[in-house]
């Protein structure tokens, strides 16, 4: 005999509507850091979202790396660009060249690296889920010192504080 399904004789519980606000950063704001070759415009750290999200805008010099590759062991990642020209490169050996509207998603675990191929500064989003690991910038810039390149040790060094780990096996 087949299984006979009831509706719920109960109703749902009512919700009651949050008073959450929305926020918005401008495009002159937000916290700027500037770790030499790469500038950090952090335009939500967390602070509004609960932890969940967290993102910076980048915004980095023609011709030059950013990031020593590296993976995440806490946090998804996601890029887009905006202006310029993005290459990402994966463990396989893999290129990705992202430009303005391109979204490239880094899950967990995921090891990677990027550059600027292009002519111009590429200025790109990055999003992190949860926001935990934007704070490894801010530590990045107290490390090396304001407005001073941080060498690839100090960045490692800060970025693990934050779950993130050198991706030995694309140095180049």
């Amino acid at each position: 005999m087949p299984a006979t399904h009831h509706a719920p004789t109960t109703r749902p519980e009512t919700r009651i509507m949050p008073r959450k606000l929305i926020s918005c950063v401008r495009s002159n704001g937000g916290e700027i850091l500037r770790l030499g070759f790469l500038t950090c415009r952090i335009i939500e750290d967390g602070t509004n979202t609960g932890g969940r999200v967290g993102a910076i805008e980048f915004t980095l010099p023609p011709k030059s790396a950013g990031l020593p590759p590296h993976w995440h062991e806490k946090h998804d990642e996601t890029f887009v660009v905006l202006s310029g020209q993005v290459r990402f490169h994966d463990v396989e050996g893999h290129k990705i060249d992202a430009g303005p509207g391109d979204h490239v998603t880094v899950p967990l675990r995921a090891p990677y690296k990027y550059e600027n191929v292009g002519e111009i500064d590429a200025r790109f989003v990055g999003t992190f889920c949860p926001a935990l690991y934007v704070n490894s910038f801010r530590l990045m810039e107290t490390m090396a010192g304001e407005g001073m390149r941080p060498n690839r040790e100090t960045m490692m060094e800060a970025m693990s504080h934050f779950g993130a780990f050198p991706a030995e096996c694309m140095e180049s």
